[in-house]
Parts: C-alpha cells; structure tokens; sequence
C-alpha cells in the first residue's frame, strides 16, 4: 500500500458529528426485490438521448436493449426485468425533467436475453477492440455520479498518451458507502475489470486512490490485486477528494490544465463500481441493468441494496421503512453535490448512488448575512478560485467577469456553501453563471 498527500483546499464536511457513514458502512448489500415494474429513461447519460428500439405490446427479456444511441456521446439502455412493453411515454426523472421510459410490466421469469446468457469469458477470449465493444453494447456510463459513457472515456485520441489508469475508491460524499461496500463484497470484480480496461489503454500503470478511513476495503482490495502490478493508494480525507482533478494530483502529482481533460494529463479515471460494471459487460456479457443505492438518513432502516435501473426510489424507501421524523428534503446521491427530489415517483438510474432523507434541522441554511471577506471560501475551494468574487459577479450579472475568474473550472462541489459564515448560496450563483457563460460562448 503507498500512502499519498491530499490536495490543498477542500473541507471536511459533517467533521464535528461524523460524516453519517456509521449508519450503513458495515451494512452488506442486499437484493431489493424486483419491482412489478420498471421506468427505464431513455436518458441516462451525459450526450445524445437514446431512441426506443421496442414497440408497446412486445415480450423483452432481461439484458435486452430497449433503447440504442443516436451519437457517439451516448450509452445504449437495457431492460432490467424480463416481460412486457405496456407504455413508452415521458415520466418525471431525477432532474425533474419529463424524459421518454420504456415501461416494462415485470412477468417475474428472469429470463437473460439469449446474448446475455452465452457464459463467462476467459480473458484470453477478450482484445482490447471486443472489450471496448462489449463496453458500448454494455451501456456503460459512470456510475459515480457523472454519467459519461465509459466506452467514450476508454477512447482517447491517438495523440493522447494515457500513462495512468486511476480508479476513484474515495467515496468522500458524506452518508454515501456504496462504493465502500462494492470494494469490500465485489474486490476481485473490480480489480477484473481494472485489468480489461487496462487492456484497452494500452497496459498504463493503475493505482486505485481509497481514503484512509476505509482500512477494510483497502485491505480487500490489496489482496484481491496481489500479483497484479495494481497499486493500492491510501489517500488522507478529505472532500472533494473524488472529483477527477483532485484524484489526479494526489495519485500523479500531475495537473489537469484548465479547460482540459483528464486526459490531457495523460490520466483516465474510472470509478470502482463502474470498474466492476466493465467486467460484467465484457467479461460476463451482462449489460448494465442493476446497481448499488445507499438509502440512508432519516428512514427507518438505512441499507445497501442493489437495485435494479427503472425502479421507483419510493420503492427504496418503503422497502426502508419509509421516512421518519420531519422529513424537509429526499436527495439523490449525497448531501454535497446531490439533486432534491421533486416526487419520490421517480425512477432509479445508472447515476444514482444514493438516497439520503435530510430533516428540516440538517437542511435549514442559517440566517442569510453580507459577505464579510473572510476568504474562507477561497481557502476551501478545491480548484483555487475566488467564490465570493463569482458570486458578486452573478449579482451584477457580469457574465464576461465570471468568464474572466475561471467560473468554468468549478466543479461544483459545494465546499464554498459549506463553509460560508454568511450563509450565502455560492455554489448555485455559480451553476447560474455557468450557464451563462457556456450560452455565450455558444454564440460566438
């Protein structure tokens, strides 16, 4: 095991009360029952939306694609039960967006789609054009959050020399331990598909980056890659120590240059479900249709389930116990960088790794007071910019200022909020003006 230096800046969220992960981190996945029915959106990804490529009325079996891509920047969708099309209409999604779904009525018979049953490979069987094949038909996308189409990520330009293959294990999110748990109960999975998306690279050194309070999956997943020439690195915590930038200077000591892609620093990263999801789909031949949610919070039983693509996340959480106390907000994914739910009707996707119920006491923002300059923002800001300074120019709607700060750099990570004594809301003056300055460039 190396042990590694953090980054500067960043914050330690929750540190006074523990990050919440005690409630589910010794917790082992469970299998949520199969629902009666799917949700499965033709948008799961960052890029071009899918297209169905069933009709109402047709029998699909589990694996079976229901949806295929209109772009290169795109991921196929699957159906996760065997049974019947009964509608493909728009439903509301995570985003809060109404987004088209195949809705699949569940026959309960499990049947695989006949390319889905044909056994495992072996890895001699595997070269790296068939694997990064099996990853698009797989419909892989990133499942910490980001959802980028993984066969995309696995597909830099000739010119672009990857050195490093990096695998984020940090899980900094507070509550969050879905990943956790798929290190410790899936170690030998993950380091499968580390292998086969190493193979794709073209053999780049790999070193999965885990946060030191996981001494567990360290240790799983150090055995699971003994003999591999895979480094186990144990990183300080600290959020946002997940976002590829930061991941990339721990593990490299390299920086990513502004505007740039991992890839311009000649690193891929690749988080450890998503590494697991490789093996199945290339491996197995089992495309993406289930993954792990970490249901937590203010419910009645926190767990780890494995959960399949299209389930309602009300189904999560009555499975849960449903909510408890005065529940004021559902989040998808963590309380940094998560989305609140508008309706609890909304269906799981591959992005979703967490569900976590907040009380009106945990989300209350405080009094609202005039920024005093205390520069503590500056100092938690992970990418090194000025927040406060981007936030008054959200305030003046100087979009060409925001432009000229580097708003574009941010990642969103919430650290300046957090830490604001002021109890400004920086980060979503920071989205807005995001926003704007990508439409201006548009224009150009």
């Amino acid at each position: 095991m190396n042990k590694v230096k953090s980054f500067a800046g960043g914050i330690h969220p929750l540190h006074a009360i523990g990050s919440g992960k005690g409630l589910t981190q010794s917790l082992p996945i469970e299998e949520l029952p199969a629902p009666k029915r799917v949700y499965i959106p033709m948008v799961q990804h960052i890029g071009a939306p899918c297209a169905p490529c069933v009709a109402v009325g047709d029998h699909v079996a589990r694996g079976q694609k229901v949806g295929e891509v209109r772009g290169f920047v795109s991921a196929p969708v699957h159906a996760s039960v065997s049974g019947t099309v009964v509608s493909i209409a728009p439903h509301l999604t995570i985003g809060g967006n109404l987004v088209p779904c195949v809705v699949i009525e569940n026959d309960g018979k499990e049947e695989w789609a006949p390319e889905c049953a044909l056994g495992e490979r072996s890895p001699e069987e595997v070269d790296a054009s068939a694997a990064l094949a099996a990853v698009l038909e797989g419909g892989l996308v990133g499942m910490g959050g980001a959802t980028f189409p993984t066969h995309v990520k696995l597909s830099p330009p000739k010119d672009k020399r990857i050195d490093y293959l990096l695998l984020n294990g940090a899980e900094c999110e507070p509550y969050l331990t879905a990943d956790h748990r798929m290190m410790l109960e899936n170690c030998k999975k993950i380091i499968g598909g580390v292998q086969v998306i190493a193979r794709i690279l073209g053999n780049p050194q790999c070193i999965v980056g885990i946060e030191a309070n996981k001494k567990d999956a360290i240790a799983r997943m150090e055995q699971a890659a003994e003999g591999t020439g895979i480094t186990i690195a144990s990183m300080p915590v600290k959020y946002p120590q997940g976002s590829e930038k930061q991941l990339i200077s721990v593990l490299t000591g390299r920086k990513v240059p502004s505007g740039k892609l991992p890839m311009d620093a000649g690193c891929v990263v690749v988080n450890v479900s998503s590494a697991a999801a490789v093996y199945d789909a290339v491996m197995l031949r089992r495309p993406l249709t289930e993954r792990v949610v970490t249901v937590t919070g203010a419910v009645g039983q926190p767990r780890n389930l494995r959960v399949r693509i299209g389930t309602l996340v009300e189904e999560l959480v009555a499975y849960c116990g449903g909510l408890k106390g005065e529940v004021d907000r559902v989040v998808s994914g963590g309380p940094m960088m998560g989305m609140a739910l508008f309706d609890l009707a909304v269906p799981v996707t591959k992005g979703t790794s967490g569900v976590l119920a907040l009380t009106r006491e945990q989300t209350s923002p405080g009094k609202l007071t005039n920024c005093i300059r205390c520069g503590r923002c500056l100092k938690g800001c992970p990418m090194h910019l000025m927040p406060f300074e981007l936030c008054n120019d959200v305030e003046k709607n100087d979009w060409k200022a925001a432009e000229k700060h580097n708003v574009l750099d941010c990642v969103e990570c919430g650290s300046c909020t957090y830490v604001c004594p002021a109890k400004r809301a920086i980060t979503s003056s920071i989205r807005i003006a995001k926003r704007q300055v990508m439409a201006l460039r548009k224009k150009k």
